[in-house]
């Protein structure tokens, strides 16, 4: 049948992306076909960047298409196990990172900058690690090498480049809207269109854009679940001269702090140097804060930005933690008229909300133009907002000058990945030839482990082919 294939992948994310390529690489006679809600790479482009307004592009080019929110994203790989995801506690230690070790290889096949960040610095380090432990702070460190949003654009451009040359069938502009279970096993998918396609093999990689989606699949099919992290909080936007010795020594600063108030767990993620505040739109047009970089100077600016995230674990009778993140991104967007919400500091630990006059003092200019000044206090709980303004505090005594007036914060950043799906060792749920990887799964939570997960399963899928 032409309909019939024998590997269908839901989502051409770097989960995706890797699964394909490794499949094709060691069996290139294999059927491989892979769905993507959005558009090709070179289609995808954002309106907003000319208009400086998001016009409400449907599916968004941002957070849908070849690479995922990847395409767009600073284009960090964290090149240690102890970064990004849960591969280490299913796989094992060693072999999380050696598959690390080859998804970077693939990446530099693939035109990669081989500088690494965080390497050959054990002094500097040294005293980064001093001062974060002097403050009660935790420094994972951590490898990374720097894509840069426009040439990990040109990277991802390659891989689709490749992927089709090997001939692997990619279905842009199409929508799984099922997948077709029978007797505890899968069979395949229907799309969108009512086209029906089989497999003895289906693997979703949707990204945390298809998370709820996946969700909801999971409950339809007993798929079975728990309840994962909730993250949310704001992104920091501050000038390059504070944040100067842990961008050149470390790019990216993995630190984390456990506040002395409630004992919540809050994270320094994505940092981008000389980068841009933006915005990320998912389905029905809600708006959450992201940030990027790139590697050309001409396109650098003055500020560094980066999210500080709370995590939340609930328990029982909890079971819509993606929803809870949702709700707080809602709450944001409806007293921002559906943009984002931007708050100086020092206002907001007084309580007060930002104003345009206010916003005109500070020496730290906001990259994201068309934010709203506002009052973060009417969006998050009482609880996250303790949480960050300790989070503040404590990093300041790493970095002096991140607790100033004039720092700005902008909200919600939220994370949608916390409908964890429960697998084995070779990523399949506890329906036959149903598995899953990468963020939406809540197993990855970056690029460089999505990419390893990927190959991961490519392995799985023809060692019982074999």
């Amino acid at each position: 049948m032409d309909n019939q294939y024998d590997v269908i992948i839901i989502g051409a994310g770097p989960s995706g992306i890797f699964c394909a390529y490794e499949l094709k690489e060691k069996c290139p006679d294999l059927k491989v076909l892979m769905f993507e809600k959005g558009r090709s790479i070179e289609q995808r482009k954002c309106p907003k960047r000319e208009t400086k307004v998001c016009i409400g592009c449907k599916p968004c080019s941002i957070t849908t298409g070849f690479a995922g929110a990847g395409a767009f994203s600073d284009g960090k790989l964290s090149l240690s196990p102890d970064v990004g995801g849960t591969l280490p506690e299913i796989l094992g230690y060693e072999e999380a990172e050696e598959l690390i070790h080859e998804a970077d290889n693939i990446y530099l096949k693939f035109g990669a900058d081989t500088k690494v960040y965080g390497v050959g610095e054990e002094e500097a380090i040294a005293r980064i690690r001093t001062k974060a432990i002097r403050a009660n702070l935790k420094l994972i460190e951590c490898p990374v090498r720097h894509l840069g949003t426009e040439e990990g654009y040109k990277i991802y451009t390659r891989l689709q480049e490749h992927l089709l040359e090997q001939g692997v069938e990619i279905r842009f502009n199409t929508m799984v809207e099922e997948i077709l279970i029978e007797n505890g096993v899968v069979k395949g998918v229907r799309t969108d269109r009512g086209e029906n396609y089989y497999a003895d093999e289906v693997v979703a990689g949707i990204g945390r854009e298809g998370s709820e989606w996946f969700a909801n699949v999971c409950k339809k099919n007993k798929v079975k679940t728990k309840n994962g992290t909730v993250d949310v909080g704001v992104r920091v936007e501050i000038r390059d001269e504070i944040m100067k010795e842990l961008n050149e020594k470390l790019y990216e600063a993995k630190l984390v702090y456990y506040t002395p108030t409630f004992d919540d767990k809050v994270r320094v993620f994505c940092t981008n140097p000389s980068g841009e505040v933006s915005t990320e739109y998912y389905d029905g047009g809600l708006a959450v804060v992201n940030g990027h970089a790139y590697k050309s100077k001409d396109m650098k600016t003055n500020n560094t930005n980066f999210a500080l995230l709370v995590s939340k674990n609930f328990t029982e009778p909890f079971k819509s933690p993606i929803d809870y993140g949702k709700h707080i991104a809602r709450l944001g967007n409806m007293l921002s008229d559906g943009r984002i919400t931007l708050q100086r500091y020092g206002d907001f630990k007084r309580g007060r909300r930002t104003t345009k006059e206010r916003l005109g003092r500070n020496n730290i200019t906001p990259t994201l133009k068309d934010a709203i000044p506002g009052d973060l206090s009417l969006v998050f709980p009482h609880r996250i907002m303790v949480a960050i303004d300790e989070m503040i505090q404590a990093l300041d005594k790493v970095t002096p000058g991140i607790a100033s007036d004039e720092t700005l914060l902008y909200g919600v950043e939220v994370k949608f990945y916390s409908n964890k799906v429960v697998v084995d060792t070779c990523f399949e749920t506890n329906i036959k030839g149903l598995r899953t990887m990468g963020d939406g799964a809540s197993i990855t939570r970056g690029l460089q482990q999505a990419s390893a997960n990927g190959i991961k399963v490519a392995r799985c899928i023809l060692e019982r082919k074999n």
